[in-house]
């Protein structure tokens, strides 16, 4: 079911007057999120819930294993369930996500050096979500096991937890230490709240609907067909394929979040406007928040982080980058592409600059300065490389790409074929402005600075306006496949 699908349309009040109005007590409440949310997930394909109800079963049964030998001061035994736990999950996520990618990476390795293998493929319909469900769910085993929070009883919360429907396909990332202990609290309506969650929905819909999917047209026509463009018009693909992503990634979290703000429930943030970062670390300290502090806290600091020998910080470094660009599929171009980022961060953090922009981008001014402006404009610019090697069906069609780019035609005139020429281009500098003049708030789209209130109710009516009028063709959230 899709946040930007008509079926989610009734599905939403539904389930919000159903959730206040009718299953008040919290155990019942949190016992509906667990069928809404199974509703939600059985509504793409009914058959995963059982792969879902397993790893939730799996992760619950492990976690009170392990806090009883805990109890009992028995560490090698917990530690020893929660690996168990761990294995399990990947072995799951690797035959769904990986296993073809792995024989036919073998199989070719054989061929090059002239062996002839033949390996079988499974054709597996990729369940979706499962890397984010996987991901919080060895997060609550190892946060047992490290004492960080305590194993829980209560099995409805867990389900809950690990189904929560609004971030259960695409995100954030959630931990335990946050979410699980939400749903053991009676939750009442808050207002301010609610409407707040109203507020994120509908900017999460403009980026998705306006935003992404009308760049989406140009980005796929053009990529799908780069042997028939020239370099300029790569070059704007590659642009509305950054916007693109930001829109419909971004846009799912601001709609998860604000979801959740209806039930009562805060979920972490997952963006913080990442076009406006100066630099590659900074571009990461906001990008896809939950998963990169998933990886720093559960691979980079167990490795040692930066507090070792530099030797080793590298290392640590190309790890949690590889590891990044393979979480997102099973094909070369997300390797390289983690390993094109780790190319970027690895002089940032030997140098100790990883930590020179911390304070938000102007902060004491309304415009950024001339050296601020360059840096997010390189910093853009960087990142959009590696879209370019993020969106190519191949590092062969990588390459293609790259060559045209940077050739003379990239001073040609650019086709521009989007529907809707002019509204687009309006979309994006609307999103721009939103954000830049919201950098310093909570979300991009807080206007409670605003203390007239029918200027923002006029605003919200332009944003709703412009996602009837200015609509693009409905593409399922790019995230889903990941």
């Amino acid at each position: 079911m899709l946040f930007n699908s008509f079926e989610y349309l009734l599905f939403l009040p539904i389930v919000f007057c159903l959730y206040w109005f009718v299953f008040k007590p919290l155990r019942w409440q949190n016992l509906f999120i667990v069928a809404a949310s199974y509703i939600f997930y059985g509504a793409w394909d009914y058959r995963f819930l059982l792969l879902i109800a397993f790893t939730t079963l799996c992760s619950y049964a492990t976690g009170l294993w392990t806090g009883k030998s805990l109890e009992h001061n028995d560490e090698r035994k917990a530690k020893y369930i929660c690996i168990a736990n761990v294995a399990i999950n990947l072995s799951i996520l690797g035959v769904f996500k990986y296993y073809n990618f792995f024989i036919g990476s073998f199989s070719d390795l054989m061929h090059l050096l002239g062996v002839t293998v033949h390996a079988s493929s499974i054709k597996l319909i990729l369940p979706v979500g499962i890397s984010f469900y996987t991901f919080q769910a060895l997060s609550y085993s190892i946060d047992v096991y490290k004492r960080k929070i305590a194993a829980t009883h209560d099995i409805i919360s867990f389900f809950a937890y690990i189904s929560f429907f609004p971030q259960l396909v695409a995100g954030p990332i959630e931990r335990a230490t946050n979410l699980l202990p939400q749903f053991y609290t009676r939750r009442v309506f808050d207002y301010e709240k609610a409407v707040d969650g109203m507020r994120l929905i509908l900017w999460g819909l403009f980026k998705k609907i306006v935003i992404a999917d009308n760049c989406a047209e140009y980005v796929d026509t053009v990529f799908n067909n780069y042997a028939g463009f020239n370099g300029s018009s790569l070059a704007l693909a590659s642009v509305f394929f950054a916007l693109q992503i930001y829109g419909d990634f971004s846009g799912y979290s601001d709609i998860a979040i604000g979801t959740a703000k209806l039930f009562g429930i805060s979920l972490r943030d997952n963006f913080r406007t990442p076009y406006f970062s100066r630099d590659i670390a900074e571009f990461w300290k906001r990008w896809h928040i939950s998963l990169n502090k998933w990886f720093v806290d559960y691979v980079y600091i167990p490795l040692g982080g930066s507090r070792t020998r530099k030797v080793l910080v590298a290392r640590n470094v190309f790890v949690i980058f590889l590891l990044s660009g393979l979480w997102h599929g099973a094909n070369w171009t997300y390797v390289a592409w983690g390993l094109y980022h780790a190319l970027l961060f690895l002089p940032l953090i030997l140098l100790g600059m990883n930590k020179r922009n911390t304070d938000i981008v102007a902060s004491n001014s309304i415009l950024p300065s001339i050296k601020e402006l360059a840096s997010m404009l390189l910093t853009f610019i960087l990142v959009t490389i590696g879209w370019i090697i993020f969106r190519a069906e191949s590092i062969s069609d990588a390459y293609e790409i790259f060559k045209k780019v940077f050739a003379f035609g990239i001073w040609e005139r650019p086709w521009y074929g989007l529907t809707y020429k002019a509204p687009t281009a309006i979309a994006i500098g609307v999103l721009l402005t939103i954000e830049w003049i919201n950098r310093k708030r909570a979300h991009s789209f807080d206007f409670s600075w605003i203390r007239q209130a029918w200027v923002r109710v006029m605003l919200y009516y332009f944003i709703l306006a412009s996602i009837v009028l200015f609509s693009g063709k409905n593409i399922t959230f790019i995230y889903f496949q990941f």
